[in-house]
């Protein structure tokens, strides 16, 4: 069977306009997903393509999906004692190591993660032989539209055509919100946040490709004449552009410039960026530092740093692992296995990169009981002892009074 991977992201294609939406405003662009974008009141067109050109807004969807697109993903069986055991059905490799013929299972987590950022929901063709299923699909310009039962019909549209597929077909995470069924759109509710960082941008560009200053006034006690006022502006050419800062301008015949516009800095055009950046990381819930901006006052390192970093995987990554793992056990665990089999992501392996975090809470795993020196191995990567290394033991600091002082033995 010839699956067909992300074609529609390969041309741009008419989205249709979904119904109470307004507002909304075609933008051409190569990949299908960024087609649409709202007006915001600075005048900036907002859209998925036009928000990542944003630093604080790429590095927050990046880092964001990065880090879930990277941790092990499992499916597991609860057994009998209440316990639970890692299982290898056909749909754990579907799940994680080969969802398409296009991407890896990284990859395919990490596009549902961008996708869940910046539009709010993310959608998959559900790719079946028979009962079961044999892949998932990337879709893009989905229209959903709600039938008489509840649920939706999935219009969206791909070589050229219009396409639908029923509920039963599609691969539906919702992001925040979803009290009609569908996420909230960061890129629509934060339209006039990042319309405004835009705008910012824009103009610290237009004040920076001035070698001189913005704007300003040439005076003189002489009237020039039409001849002369051409050779002024062509004189003024060589001393306008970045790549010309710095050049000495001479004035002769009573010529006096005179400064209309502030420098960046007076005009607070610098401070403007700088909230812009913390504003934009508010809309995809990822404090400042995670993208390598500290606030004023604030260091890149310490142990409120630190504070910070857990926060955002408590309150930042995990909800969308939540998300994720729900909408599986909903969707795609097989009815007769609902239950009994269920996902889940291993968070731990957000400790992986800080080998002192990891140490303390492999040792107190030990300590406790909870884990085998065996088992604390196996999340190092290093090879079994065997023998007593795969029995647990306990660190006991205290005892009954009652029992001081008696044979153990």
């Amino acid at each position: 069977m010839v699956v067909r991977f992300m074609k529609a992201a390969m041309r741009g294609v008419r989205a249709e306009l979904a119904a109470g939406e307004s507002g909304w405003e075609v933008v051409s662009s190569a990949n299908a997903w960024h087609g649409m974008g709202y007006t915001s009141n600075s005048g900036q067109t907002v859209s998925v393509n036009s928000a990542l050109t944003l630093s604080a807004a790429w590095a927050c969807v990046k880092g964001n999906s990065e880090a879930i697109g990277s941790l092990p993903l499992a499916v597991y069986e609860k057994q009998s004692n209440g316990s639970r055991q890692k299982i290898e059905p056909d749909l754990a490799e579907v799940l994680t190591t080969s969802p398409n013929r296009g991407q890896t299972g990284l990859e395919f987590w990490e596009a549902n993660a961008a996708h869940l950022l910046l539009r709010g929901n993310f959608y998959a063709e559900r790719l079946m032989i028979g009962r079961r299923l044999v892949g998932l699909r990337p879709i893009f310009n989905v229209t959903p539209k709600r039938r008489d039962d509840g649920q939706f019909d999935y219009h969206f549209t791909e070589d050229g055509g219009r396409h639908v597929l029923p509920p039963e077909r599609v691969f539906h995470v919702r992001g925040f919100g979803g009290g009609d069924g569908l996420g909230m759109s960061a890129i629509k509710y934060g339209t006039q946040s990042l319309g405004a960082a835009l705008a910012a941008d824009v103009t610290a560009s237009k004040v920076f490709a001035n070698g001189m200053m913005p704007a300003g006034l040439l005076k003189s006690d002489q009237e020039l004449d039409p001849d002369q006022r051409g050779q002024l502006q062509n004189m003024l050419a060589d001393f306008v552009g970045s790549n010309k800062a710095g050049k000495t301008m001479v004035l002769e015949s009573g010529l006096e410039y005179s400064a209309l516009s502030l420098n960046p800095e007076d005009a607070q055009l610098l401070d403007t960026r700088r909230f812009g950046v913390e504003d934009v990381c508010r809309w995809f819930g990822t404090p400042p530092v995670v993208i390598g901006h500290a606030g004023q006052g604030q260091t890149m390192w310490g142990t409120g740093v630190e504070a910070i970093m857990l926060a955002w995987l408590r309150t930042g990554i995990n909800p969308i692992l939540r998300r994720n793992e729900t909408r599986v056990l909903k969707d795609l665990i097989p009815p007769e296995r609902r239950g009994k089999w269920f996902v889940e992501w291993n968070r731990e392996a957000m400790l992986q990169m800080d080998s002192r975090a990891k140490g303390d809470f492999l040792s107190r795993m030990v300590a406790a009981g909870v884990m085998s020196s065996d088992e604390s191995r196996d999340k190092l990567n290093l090879p079994r002892r065997g023998g007593a290394a795969d029995d647990l033991r306990a660190q006991v600091a205290t005892a009954p009074i009652d029992m001081l002082g008696r044979d153990k033995g």
